[in-house]
């Protein structure tokens, strides 16, 4: 179940991070306890619903007060697919924080058997081979909610064609506690 203390405190330091690059004063940030434990998060941007920017860490390897500071900057002035966020945009910008489980081995024998293993809506996946990684939220469910298109867009993100396959493919899976800004932040 959702941390609703943890997801407020949460949304406020990405949203506060974007605003101190405008020198906007900073909303006040309520305390928890787990903002001092490491963390791994996605920030991910929307504006009228579609993307604007999303960058997050797969592991928590820095206190998640800091990981989540960071990964807001990063998608709003880092994220290659967008220009940088601008000040303009701020206010018609909604901000949603994902809080990752540990990513876990996703054994298969083989891409029918991975496909069929996936869990629509629940699993955030993680695809690696030959040096190349791509990983969706489990909300990109959402917009590929078939198995096969979810698998196969995957593929694509991690720069290999959609039909690819490999005996060296390494899958990993994880899930999420996500909490997004009102739509009148």
């Amino acid at each position: 179940m959702p941390d609703d203390a943890l997801g407020q405190a949460l949304l406020v330091r990405a949203r506060n991070a974007i605003a101190n690059e405008f020198d906007i004063a900073a909303r006040p940030e309520p305390g928890h306890p787990a903002l001092a434990q490491l963390g791994a998060t996605f920030v991910t941007l929307t504006q009228a619903g579609q993307l604007r920017g999303c960058i997050g860490s797969l592991e928590a390897w820095r206190p998640l007060d800091a990981d989540v500071r960071a990964n807001a900057k990063a998608a709003a002035f880092r994220d290659p697919r967008f220009a940088s966020l601008t000040r303009d945009e701020l206010d018609r910008t909604r901000v949603e924080v994902s809080l990752l489980t540990p990513p876990v081995p996703f054994e298969f024998t083989d891409e029918a058997d991975a496909i069929r293993q996936l869990r629509p809506g629940i699993d955030g996946m993680i695809f690696e081979c030959h040096g190349r990684r791509g990983t969706f939220l489990p909300q990109v469910w959402e917009s590929l909610p078939d198995p096969r298109q979810f698998f196969a867009h995957l593929k694509q993100k991690a720069g290999f064609a959609a039909d690819f396959w490999s005996p060296d493919i390494r899958l990993y899976r994880y899930e999420v506690q996500k909490w997004k800004e009102p739509t009148n932040h």
